[in-house]
């Protein structure tokens, strides 16, 4: 077969040992690779209640069979560990050059195992593996350290590390790879919890796919039906994802002041737009990526002056209306901050809008925080920021993550997520597609598990009323089947606003040579959804917790197109077990299981 190297490295740092080992191509073909191949291997290797910033806890760093191959956006990979922040599971995708480097060395995934005495990082090139000391970068941010690294390892090396969050422990500290690439759920403190501060990887190897003259054909006709979609032709590639901001915003959904609101009045200062005007330097893809969709910006001057990557949609949104907060400078300036120092700005911008809005009622005082916490106020996001990822003074507080701060007040109805996992940047009182992915996303409050915005919002692949729940447990299911293919193959999800399965299909066939047709990889999907609904459940999880705060399910929008509107998730959750194939309190059924081969 091809895609698949056939191999993974082992880490044990307890040990400080390194091994190879040879991948089943059984199990390969089932869950495919990245997020499904990964979450097989951590169900298997860890044990129900493991204590998720402890040395028995595992991290495992996963590629695809596409990642690297020359597939369109063939340029991802997953981190997967038990999240510190949810006690979930928690898989994190990330981008950039450091996942394709990480194939072309012969690793289809990494797994570390155990802890470090001291501060050590990985160092990888091609077949030679060593373990070396950090103990010189250890406090450095993420930008500091690929920097010096590239000195001691390769010039061309990319890296995955965390920063001073990760080391501390954040809850929803990130892994970085290619200094702004991160994802959620708090894989970077698990990182941290082992005393492994970065991965440098340099690879030369070669990479094979199983039939290349079909693997080339399906590539460039993707390609070409990429360029001629709307959103992946010219939204995303003028824009980047912040073109979404002034949209959702007219939808009436765009969560402001700690979802208090559903519109931010002054939303175009923070949208794609105003930063293509102000901010934007140029546009940056990552590895084999047409789309080109990420922003490099910069500050020029004043109290915010900064360069680097960003903001996205999502930061634009919890950094900004979520904190009640349309200085575009300031926001720029927290996400740099979040991805030097490896935090998730979702998970940052959230705590703080929680935190903001319990200072304003009067629940949390100036005296607690050290200054005033009123919605608006840039510095005091800039600030924060800055603390939570070093766990200074009130930063300590905001570290353990929305919902413990708002439980340390006595306050857990002010925390806006669920599974402990804080919102993204669409109220769900308006997107009832969305309000039911978010209620059953394996790893806590997630757009990315079932993205029913692009029917509910942008009519792809085709056009449904937000505001009604008819047939969205259905496309839910679907969404977050496909998409858990998407994840382990190794592509980007943002292909599926230009291709769908009639593409990604004949790409991975030709690549891998497994046999896959839409049938069995439709049915890989459904088992890599319900392998992880499994290993929650393990880990204490029920059908209680496939809820929403009661703001979202009482509390009407108050005002604009979505005015009035509440979650409706009682009408979608029970369709929505049943076409899933589990019972009433959400477990899959015997026959379901047995069906996906997981009995």
């Amino acid at each position: 077969m091809g895609g698949w190297t056939g191999q993974f490295l082992r880490v044990n740092l307890s040990k400080g040992v390194c091994s190879k080992e040879k991948l089943d191509p059984t199990i390969a073909r089932d869950f495919i690779g990245g997020r499904g191949l990964a979450s097989k291997i951590l169900y298997n290797e860890t044990d129900p209640k493991v204590d998720p910033l402890s040395p028995q806890n595992k991290i495992l760093f996963a590629t695809g069979p596409l990642t690297g191959t020359g597939a369109t956006a063939g340029s991802r990979y997953m981190t997967v560990t038990k999240s510190p922040l949810t006690g979930a599971i928690a898989s994190s995708n990330m981008g950039g050059y450091f996942p394709a480097e990480m194939k072309f060395a012969g690793y289809d995934l990494i797994i570390v195992e155990g802890k470090s005495e001291k501060p050590v990082y990985l160092w990888i090139n091609n077949d030679q593996v060593e373990i070396r000391c950090a103990e010189h970068i250890w406090g450095k941010t993420v930008w500091e350290v690929e920097d010096l690294l590239k000195a001691e390892t390769d010039e061309e090396a990319k890296f995955a590390s965390i920063g001073p969050a990760g080391e501390k422990l954040v809850r929803f500290a990130c892994v970085i790879n290619d200094k702004h690439r991160g994802g959620r759920s708090g894989v970077g403190a698990v990182m941290g919890s082992k005393n492994l501060k970065a991965i440098a990887v340099r690879g030369t190897k070669g990479l094979k796919v199983a039939r290349k003259d079909a693997f080339l054909e399906v590539v460039m006709a993707a390609m070409a039906k990429l360029k001629a979609a709307p959103v992946t032709g010219q939204g995303l590639p003028t824009y980047g994802t912040p073109i979404v901001v002034n949209i959702i915003n007219a939808h009436g959904f765009f969560p402001t002041r700690n979802f208090q609101e559903g519109v931010f009045a002054t939303a175009n200062k923070i949208s794609g737009e105003t930063m293509r005007e102000t901010t934007l330097i140029r546009n940056k893809a990552c590895f084999g990526c047409p789309i080109a969709c990420s922003r490099v910006t910069e500050v020029k001057e004043g109290p915010f002056k900064g360069v680097g990557e960003g903001p996205e949609y999502e930061a634009l949104w919890s950094l900004g209306a979520d904190c009640g907060i349309d200085n575009l400078e300031a926001v720029t300036k927290a996400n740099y901050l979040c991805n030097e120092l490896g935090m998730d700005p979702i998970s940052v911008g959230a705590t703080l809008a929680c935190a903001m809005e319990m200072y304003e009622k009067g629940i949390i005082s100036e005296s607690d925080v050290g200054r005033s916490l009123n919605f608006g106020d840039p510095e005091a996001l800039v600030e924060m920021t800055e603390k939570a990822g070093r766990r200074e003074g009130f930063g300590n507080v905001l570290a353990e993550g929305a919902l413990r701060v708002a439980q340390k007040y006595g306050h857990p109805e002010f925390f806006m997520g669920v599974k402990g996992q804080e919102f993204p940047a669409y109220d769900g009182r308006g997107a009832q597609g969305m309000a039911l992915n978010y209620a059953t996303s394996n790893r806590g409050a997630c757009h990315v598990r079932g993205y029913t915005i692009a029917p509910e919002v942008f009519g792809i692949p085709l056009k449904m009323d937000p505001f009604t729940t008819e047939g969205k447990a259905a496309i839910d299911k679907a969404f977050q089947d496909i998409t858990a293919i998407v994840d382990s193959s190794g592509l980007c999800l943002f292909l599926t606003f230009g291709i769908g399965m009639e593409e990604i299909l004949p790409m991975l066939e030709a690549a891998t040579g497994a046999g896959y047709n839409m049938e069995n990889l439709l049915k890989a999907g459904e088992r890599i959804w319900n392998l992880e609904r499994l290993f929650n459940i393990r880990e204490g999880f029920t059908a209680a917790d496939d809820t929403l705060p009661k703001r979202i399910l009482e509390e009407p929008i108050p005002a604009g197109p979505a005015q009035g509107k509440v979650a409706r998730l009682s009408e979608m959750l029970p369709e929505y077990y049943r076409l899933r194939g589990w019972d009433e309190q959400g477990v899959p059924t015997n026959e379901k299981l047995r069906e996906l081969g997981l009995a």
